[in-house]
C-alpha cells in the first residue's frame, strides 16, 4: 500500500478517536456518565427529563394516520431481521473458528439504551428499541461480512463503491495479479491478529438503568 494511503488512513482514524472524545464530553453537558456500562443519570436530569415527556395519547392524537397504518409494515421487519442474527450467529460461530478470525462481539454493534431515556413515553422507547436492534444487527453483520470479505477475497472492485467499509481501502487494486497472493496473505494476518487486539479491549456492556 501507498505511504499516501497510509497517511490517509491514519488521518481518518484519528478523526474517529476525536469524534468518540467529543461524545464523551457530551455526557457530562447532558448529565449522565457510564460506570461499567451502566448509565447513571443525575437526579435533576432524570426530573427535567420526566417533565418533558409527552403522554402516549396525545403523542398518537398528533400522529398522522397513514403514519400509523404504515407502522405494522415496518415491525414486518422483525422477523427477517431476527432470523439474519440467528444465522449470522451461526455461521460466526461455525466459521470463523476454523478460519482463525476473531468473533465480533454482538455487544459493540447492537446497543438497547434509549429506552432509559425518561422524556420519552412508552410507544417512543419501543421505536427505539426497535431501531436501535434492527441497526446494530445491520452493522454488526457488516462487519462479520467485512472480516469475511478481508479473509477470502480482499480485491477493489473496478467502479466506485459508496459506504465501503473500514477494511476496503487496504484491499489490493483491481487487476494488480502480481500482488494479489501477497496482498491476501497480509489481509489474512491482519483481521487474525489485528482485531483479536482490538476485540480485548473493546467495551462490550450495554446500558442499564
Amino acid at each position: 500500500m501507498s505511504t499516501r494511503m497510509d497517511d490517509l488512513l491514519a488521518r481518518m482514524r484519528t478523526l474517529q478517536d476525536e469524534l468518540e472524545q467529543e461524545i464523551a464530553e457530551k455526557r457530562a453537558a447532558f448529565q449522565y456518565r457510564l460506570e461499567n456500562g451502566r448509565i447513571v443519570w443525575e437526579e435533576e436530569a432524570r426530573r427535567r427529563h420526566r417533565e418533558l415527556r409527552v403522554r402516549w395519547l396525545r403523542f398518537l392524537a398528533y400522529t398522522r394516520p397513514m403514519v400509523l397504518l404504515t407502522a405494522p409494515v415496518i415491525y414486518s421487519l422483525i422477523l427477517p431481521f431476527a432470523l439474519l442474527h440467528l444465522f449470522v450467529t451461526l455461521y460466526q460461530a461455525v466459521c470463523f473458528p476454523v478460519y482463525g478470525i476473531p468473533k465480533v462481539p454482538q455487544g459493540d454493534y447492537i446497543r438497547l439504551d434509549r429506552h432509559h431515556l425518561a422524556y420519552l413515553n412508552w410507544v417512543q422507547k419501543l421505536n427505539c428499541v426497535y431501531c436501535g436492534y434492527c441497526n446494530g444487527v445491520i452493522a454488526w453483520v457488516r462487519e462479520v461480512a467485512s472480516r469475511t470479505e478481508a479473509y477470502w477475497c480482499p480485491i477493489k472492485h473496478a467502479a466506485r463503491v459508496e459506504g465501503a467499509h473500514a477494511r476496503y481501502a487496504e484491499f489490493s487494486e483491481f487487476g494488480d495479479g502480481e500482488r494479489f497472493e501477497a496482498s491476501l496473505a497480509r489481509s489474512r494476518r491482519q483481521v487474525q491478529e489485528q482485531e483479536q487486539d482490538q476485540d480485548t479491549t473493546a467495551d462490550t456492556g450495554q446500558g442499564q438503568a
